[in-house]
């Protein structure tokens, strides 16, 4: 039987990226093969963990762990949240958190990022193995972009830790990796989720994930803010379109007005995940039997035939 290699393209998000964690767990279940991944910013840090052999349940239990931990309890992102968190929060609290908030924003000035490359290569270990990108165990390309030359990077081989960390390092709240030659940043900039690159590394399915918002036409623009991040989030629409037009099936969890720094939604989006991709397994199937069969017909030796004959 012709085999059919299947790649998955993990969208970024920042939290909403845990969804893809219900992604896996659904096509792990169902027992739908990943001959490939290819993440930009939190889908790689999903995906690449995952191709490292780190088991969906073993991703959410160190997620949990993780955002329990007094080092995220402490950290830039975990003020971004709070600062931002509604509900039952007293006042006293929020201008707490409000003047903690402004004192990264501040530190942001005249720094690269609000959060220092050491705690969050720290964030990096916690969930990724020390190995090459070369050496996972399901194909793995991470995606990054070099600011200097405004291109997009794909990895292949080197620190797998190194990798993920520039395509997660998102401008202004993690400084770009730089040696000289690059200034490496969050692969989002140029690819959203990044099909092209699933393609590229011989995927003849691809499953596009992207866990973006969708755009709300009732929002305030009544300040200088509003109007940027309005402006941010149609211009990053546009972008994960465009890619994903390329896609065979696209998943799109429902994550509803979660903000990028929600992290500690991350169980309820890991649901949402699930969700998603139950909905999608049937169509997956069908579009893997569809894709054989024209291969068949047509007499066409398919990317995979040979490499993933198992």
């Amino acid at each position: 039987m012709m085999h059919i290699s299947l790649g998955l393209a993990l969208g970024g998000g920042g939290a909403r990226g845990f969804a893809h964690i219900g992604v896996l767990t659904v096509f792990e279940r169902e027992k739908i093969p990943i001959h490939c991944i290819a993440g930009t910013s939190s889908g790689a840090l999903v995906g690449g963990a995952y191709a490292a052999g780190v088991t969906p349940e073993e991703l959410r239990g160190r997620m949990t762990a993780y955002l329990e931990s007094d080092e995220f309890q402490s950290s830039a992102i975990n003020a971004v949240e709070k600062a931002n968190e509604r509900g039952d929060c007293s006042m006293a609290r929020r201008i707490q958190y409000y003047f903690r908030n402004r004192l990264w924003l501040l530190q942001a000035m005249f720094k690269p990022g609000i959060m220092t490359s050491e705690d969050f290569q720290r964030m990096i270990d916690y969930f990724i193995p020390d190995i090459d990108v070369s050496d996972t165990i399901i194909p793995f390309r991470p995606v990054a972009t070099d600011l200097i030359s405004g291109e997009r990077v794909v990895f292949t081989e080197g620190s797998l830790r190194r990798s993920v960390m520039a395509s997660c390092a998102v401008p202004g709240a993690i400084g770009p990796l730089c040696d000289g030659i690059r200034c490496l940043a969050d692969g989002g900039i140029v690819s959203l989720v990044p099909v092209t690159t699933a393609r590229e590394a011989g995927a003849d399915v691809v499953v596009a994930v992207s866990v973006e918002r969708p755009l709300h036409t009732d929002g305030p623009l009544k300040t200088a803010q509003e109007i940027c991040e309005r402006a941010n989030e149609v211009t990053f629409a546009h972008l994960a379109r465009h890619e994903m037009k390329g896609a065979d099936i696209i998943i799109h969890p429902d994550v509803g007005d979660m903000n990028w720094a929600d992290f500690s939604r991350g169980a309820d989006v890991i649901d949402k995940g699930k969700d998603a991709a139950i909905a999608a397994v049937e169509t997956t199937r069908r579009t893997i039997a569809r894709k054989r069969w024209r291969c068949l017909l047509r007499g066409i030796v398919c990317s995979s035939s040979e490499k993933n004959s198992g």
